[in-house]
């Protein structure tokens, strides 16, 4: 099983992969809707107009008619590039997890199979998770899912990030499709909930020279700890 069993209080790293490597997002148009999947499916009430709902001006703005708000999970902490996803998230209702992501998958192949033209399924194989049990993991995985994954992106990859670390940092907090922006900015998001992050770095400079020093140690391998490779849920 690549699902884990899980009840409400744990948090869990999900990942999602494209279909043969294939892109999920291809054009700026879908990486747009991301985020508001995030937020417009993460909710008890589902309204099948709901894509009229994000269009308007402000996209997060609910429908006053709407009932309030309740989230089926909670989000921690995010990252979309083009062939992948990472999701850190905490199950706050019984199956609420596995609920928010069916939405999210099916909502995906759907949209991609109408606009362009395809059969099946967008993904490859069911979404891989792995509970989160202690603060050294959940401390790894916000380097990994908000930094990392972001910095692969940067021009020259991950070397050059390491080599030039400071101005790394400030391409990878304008990142738009990731929760390290509004993380690092201490601003409130209608996607992620950061408190528990948060309690973990008060300050974000401590943050900042953890994801360098965590950053050094998975380039060369040697983090010490094999369970922090296994969190990651890819190969390395």
């Amino acid at each position: 099983m690549r699902v884990e069993p899980y009840g409400v209080g744990s948090i869990i790293h999900i990942t999602k992969r494209g279909a043969r490597g294939m892109e999920i997002v291809r054009d700026i148009a879908d990486w747009d809707r991301f985020p508001k999947l995030l937020f417009f499916l993460n909710d008890s009430f589902y309204d099948s107009n709901w894509k009229k709902a994000a269009s308007i001006r402000n996209s997060f703005e609910r429908p006053v008619e709407w009932p309030e708000r309740e989230p089926l999970a909670r989000i921690l902490a995010w990252t979309l590039v083009s062939n992948h996803f990472h999701l850190l998230l905490e199950e706050i209702s019984e199956g609420g997890v596995s609920k928010f992501m069916q939405r999210i998958c099916g909502s995906m192949s759907a949209h991609a199979n109408a606009k362009y033209h395809e059969r099946g399924s967008l993904f490859q194989g069911a979404y891989r998770s792995r509970t989160v049990s202690e603060d050294s993991h959940f401390r790894y995985l916000a380097f990994y899912i908000q930094v990392k994954n972001v910095l692969e992106l940067y021009p020259g990859g991950l070397k050059r990030a390491l080599e030039q670390f400071d101005e790394a940092w400030e391409w990878a907090i304008q990142y738009k499709y990731s929760s390290l922006s509004t993380f690092v900015a201490r601003t409130d998001s209608p996607i992620t909930e950061s408190e528990l992050l948060r309690e973990l770095y008060p300050d974000i400079k401590s943050f900042k020279k953890e994801a360098y020093e965590l950053l050094v140690a998975h380039i060369e391998h040697h983090t010490g700890d094999e369970s922090l490779a296994a969190l990651a849920l890819e190969p390395w």
